[in-house]
Formats: C-alpha cells, structure tokens, sequence
C-alpha cells in the first residue's frame, strides 16, 4: 500500500480518534505552540468515560479545560515544565510535577521509565514522499512520539514545514486529523518595566563577542538583547528556542553562523514561539534545523560551540551565587527547563559566556517592592543553577562577575547590582552571616 492510500484510510475526526484513548492510559501531549486543539477538545469531551489518564507535557500555550476540577479522576496532568495556564492545578495538587532536565525529558520515555501508551502530536501536511514535519516543536515531541503505542495526528495545513531531524512518515501515524486553524502566535513580552528591560539587554550585549553562539530562554530579556547586537558580527544560534528577533540580525548579516564550530551556517534549535511572520520565515527554510531536545540541551553537545553564550532568568538569586527559578519558596512555579544545560554547557565551552538575567526587583500585587538580589533564598526556595555553576549575573545596574570569586566577593559584586533602595540591608544581612 502506498502512503497515500495509508494516509487516507487513517483519516478520522477528532472524537473517532480519542476513542483509541483507554483508561488507564499514560499519553504525551506535545507543546508549545504546538498543542493539538481539536483532538484536545475532543478529549476533554471524552474525558467523563475515562479513569485515571496521564497526560505527560512542559509547557504547553493556550486554555487548558483538561486540568479543570471537573477533570478529576478522568485526566490528570503531570508537567515537566509548570506552565502558566496549568500553573494553578499543580499548586492546588490537582496536577503533578515532575522535576527534569530539559536535555532529560524526552528520555523518560525513550527508556521507558515513562512508558507511553499514546502521542498526541500536531504536524505538516506530508510531502511527496510521505513525511510530515513537526513544525513549530520538534525537541520534546520527536523522541516522545517515536515511543508511543499510538500516536494520533493533528495534520495542520497551517503547520510550518520545518526542517532537520523534524520528520515523521505517515505509515507511523496510527490516526489522521486533518485541520486547517492558525498556529497561535507568542510574542516575547515581560511585565514590568521596559526601561529596566533595556538596560539589562544592553548590559548583556556588552558580554557578547563577534563570532558567539547564542542560546535564548523565554522572555522579553533575550528577545530585547537582539537588538542591540547590531554592531556584532557572524553571531550564530544554538539554543532550546528563537523568536522574531532573529530575523532581522539573518537580514542584517549579523547572524551568519558562520563561525559556529559545530552546525556551521546552521540556526539550530528544538522549538520556536513567535508571531505568524517567524511562522512563515521558517517555512522550509534551509537556514533553520529543528532538532530533539535530548541533543540540542545536552551539555557535552552545546559545549562543542565555541564562544558559547547563554542568557536564562531567575525568580531570585542570593549573595552567595545560588539561583532559584522554578519556586517562589516551597511553591512551585516553572521548571529547571533547560537553564542547567546550558549553563553549564556554555561554562565547559572555549569562551563561554553563561549568564543568569534578572530585574533587580519584583513588585507584589499590594505593590510591595521585592528585591531579587536575596542574602539567602526564600525557605523551601529550589536550586536550579548551583554557587558552583554560576558565572555571570546582570540586572539593570551592571554585571556581577562571580566565577572563581570568594562568598565575600561574591557578595560585595551582588549587592552592588542590587536596586539601591536594599544595599544597606543586603550588606547588614550578610554581615551578619559573615559573608562580608
């Protein structure tokens, strides 16, 4: 039988398909942008005749009626990454969490510590030969659907064709949903002040070197850094991730990748966010490569770019170097994601550059003023990137140049890019711990 009779005989609609969904069941949904709407809507429909399903997920973007209180006993989320909009769910202990390197995730199911029993993936239309691509997600999904018993395809023809190790054949594709929606678009935006945004971005650029290879995180200080490495030159991009802000460095020649010692004239990457304009520009764009997030975040893979840099956030970071970013205290909030990576892929890297980016405050909802510069994480606080890891941290009042400093340099570095306003104290605390 040739594909396009498989393909054909596969076709069903969304609530034909999460018929093949069984009690019990432990089922990957891929994410991002990237969440297939319809065969989701369909299950949460179905939801009421199942018992005890597993859905395993990072981020996901978008409404999630599959982890409301209704969804009890039918659905349960388990999250790698805490995203906003199950964010609530796993804080109430209606939805689990479960704690992993980004570089680790798709392993959980590759070696079936997490065996799946079905994939619920969003792809391309097929090409002549049969493949779909996986579009705007391919780090977490590649490895994961391979594992699956079933895998249920939404196939989108508003779905990127995106290329590198991002293809999938038909004849793996146990049921077809074809759809035609828009893939949601995702622009870097940061609450807070722009200004401060800005000046951190433009702080970061200063610690970037012509011929770098770029990771991004998620979020407005990346994406903001961009725009300030015009005046660089063959800059290129390995990272879990790229926005819109690379486009206009491509068309400026600034990123060339040219330089890169590994992937060479390549934007490697696992996923995108973005608007439908990034969508477009890496429509069969031989440029990009997508590729699994267990090669693109592994450290000993990232630390073969030379001039590595790496620019992740933080919820806090205390005098000593510590950074949390997945907790606010005891309370979960995100996930390691691939901070750890590639921090310390970059450290490892000739000329690595690993950065930790933060606002010097937070402002709470009563409009209390917080500093993120902390003498010591909040109790029950995680530890995502390690005093041992850490090399640079950035807030809008300069750079802190931590890697092979004393606690009492450290300190000092610290509280010097603190906000003004919580020097005094910071410097009172850490005497009194005897950091200074």
């Amino acid at each position: 039988m040739d594909w396009t009779s498989q393909y054909q005989s596969r076709v069903v609609s969304p609530q034909e398909a999460v018929k093949a969904i069984q009690s019990g069941n432990r089922i990957f949904l891929t994410g991002n942008v990237s969440v297939p709407q319809k065969s989701l809507s369909a299950l949460v429909e179905y939801a009421p005749k199942l018992k005890d399903v597993e859905i395993c997920q990072a981020l996901t973007v978008g409404p999630a009626d599959y982890v409301k209180p209704e969804m009890e006993g039918h659905l349960r989320v388990n999250t790698m990454f805490i995203s906003a909009n199950v964010r609530k769910a796993v804080q109430e202990g209606r939805a689990d969490f479960t704690p992993v390197l980004l570089s680790e995730f798709p392993l959980l199911f590759k070696r079936g510590i997490l065996p799946l029993d079905v994939a619920m993936i969003h792809v391309s239309p097929p090409d002549e030969h049969g493949f779909c691509s996986l579009g705007v997600e391919v780090g977490l999904t590649k490895s994961a659907a391979e594992s699956a018993k079933v895998i249920i395809a939404e196939v989108n023809e508003q779905m990127p064709r995106t290329l590198g190790d991002s293809f999938i054949h038909v004849s793996r594709l146990n049921y077809i949903v074809p759809v035609n929606y828009p893939i949601p678009e995702m622009a870097m935006t940061e609450d807070g002040n722009s200004d401060v945004v800005e000046k951190i971005a433009g702080h970061i650029a200063e610690l970037i070197p012509d011929g770098a290879t770029m990771q991004m995180g998620i979020g407005a200080i990346p994406d903001a850094v961009l725009k300030y490495l015009f005046n660089k030159k063959d800059l290129g991009v390995h990272s879990e991730l790229f926005s819109d802000g690379v486009i206009e460095l491509v068309e400026r020649g600034v990123l060339t990748s040219s330089r890169k010692s590994l992937h060479p004239g390549k934007i490697v990457a696992g996923f995108i966010l973005g608007t439908k304009k990034l969508y477009d520009w890496v429509d069969d764009n031989p440029l990009i490569e997508l590729h699994r997030t267990e090669y693109i975040n592994d450290p000993f893979v990232i630390a073969q770019n030379e001039r590595m840099v790496a620019i992740n956030s933080a919820i806090e970071v205390d005098v000593t170097g510590q950074v949390c970013a997945d907790s606010i205290g005891p309370k979960f909030y995100s996930g390691v994601g691939g901070q750890l990576d590639f921090v310390y892929g970059a450290s490892r890297s000739k000329g690595g550059v690993p950065i930790i980016a933060l606002p010097s405050t937070t402002t709470l909802k009563d409009g209390t003023l917080l500093s993120r510069i902390v003498c010591m994480l909040k109790q029950g606080a995680g530890v995502v990137t390690s005093r041992n890891h850490i090399h640079y941290v950035v807030t809008e009042y300069g750079v802190a140049a931590l890697y092979g400093k004393t606690i009492r340099q450290r300190a000092q570095q610290l509280i010097g890019i603190a906000h003004p306003d919580f020097r005094k104290d910071l410097e009172k605390q850490a005497r009194d711990l005897h950091f200074l």
